[in-house]
């Protein structure tokens, strides 16, 4: 005698309470999907409305208003030498702080790029799995430190008892206590955790199969690193290198207490000098009038920043795009 097997949906209580249950699933995944879709348009309306600003209070003036390129030629922008907007005689050149900024930037990446590479190499082909469990989390500590921190840390002890000792009183440079490589040197630190987590996921992701078949051959692991890991993984450590860059370049505290301000056209990094944003924060003080050019000022140094940034993020998609390695 054989027994009757009932189906879940054999009753109609059943099937009322499944329809009931996958009702609500629905709405929950609608509801989820709808947070997740205002977070980012949020995100694409706020970077709208900053391009909005930079270009209505540099580019085109509204409500009357002038804006900063109207009074202010794109050409002597461009190419004066000499940034004093606050004097009697004013000047709006950018080559100076722009020599500031790509100094200080670039001895940051010198620094912090090679550091933060060897680090990632480190972590995905060296590290015991247990040390990178620990490891990395403490080297990313470093990126949860305020760059306020490590401008002072550079005002109070790489300039006086690390650049001093060794530049001005055995080689005889001049140092001031103001200047653009104690800024860069702390600038190198700060980009090394993004350097680092962003190549050693590049690099982790590279195909187990591409390491063994270099095992396979005889290649130490040396030489399976450096030329099999790194040129698979090239396109994502380059994209690493640029966002660093950027971050480099858009740093503003620690190289504002660091570097000083004085706007300067020199290659010299033991001189004091100003970047870009170090001069946007001097304007947001409250001591300049709102309204007038050197206020104005601001937004036209702000809008050349976003440019060079949106630049570099551009040219980072575009190196991940080309170079990108897809393995099946």
């Amino acid at each position: 005698m054989s027994v009757a097997q009932t189906s879940p949906l054999s009753t109609p209580k059943a099937a009322i309470q499944l329809t009931k249950q996958l009702s609500l699933a629905r709405i929950k995944e609608s509801a989820i999907k709808g947070v997740l879709m205002g977070c980012a348009s949020l995100s694409l309306v706020t970077t709208l409305m900053i391009v909005y600003m930079f270009v209505t209070e540099a580019v085109v003036g509204v409500g009357g208003n002038t804006a900063f390129f109207q009074e202010v030629s794109v050409l002597d922008f461009l190419t004066d030498t000499e940034w004093s907007p606050q004097f009697s005689e004013k000047h709006f050149g950018i080559l100076p702080l722009l020599c500031g900024t790509v100094v200080i930037a670039g001895i940051g990446g010198l620094i912090g790029l090679p550091i933060g590479l060897a680090a990632a190499i480190y972590l995905s082909e060296y590290a015991h799995p247990k040390l990178r469990r620990v490891v990395k989390p403490l080297l990313e500590i470093l990126a949860g430190i305020p760059s306020v921190v490590y401008g002072y840390f550079a005002l109070v002890f790489v300039t006086p008892y690390v650049l001093r000792p060794i530049f001005q009183s055995l080689l005889g440079i001049d140092v001031d206590i103001f200047n653009a490589m104690s800024a860069g040197i702390v600038v190198g630190v700060m980009i090394i955790p993004t350097v680092c987590s962003l190549s050693e996921d590049a690099l982790r992701s590279v195909p187990r199969g591409l390491r063994e078949a270099g095992y396979a051959l005889g290649s130490t692991k040396y030489d399976v690193s450096l030329k099999v890991v790194v040129p698979a993984a090239f396109s994502g450590i380059v994209a690493s290198f640029l966002l660093a860059i950027s971050r480099a370049i858009g740093e503003t505290m620690a190289v504002c207490i660091a570097a000083g301000q004085m706007p300067r056209l020199s290659l010299n990094p033991f001189r004091s000098m100003e970047t870009m944003t170090a001069f946007m924060v001097s304007v947001s003080l409250g001591d300049t009038p709102a309204g007038t050019i050197e206020y104005k000022s601001l937004y036209g140094v702000g809008f050349t920043l976003f440019l060079i940034t949106l630049g570099m993020n551009i040219l980072a998609q575009w190196v991940m795009k080309r170079f990108r390695e897809v393995y099946e």
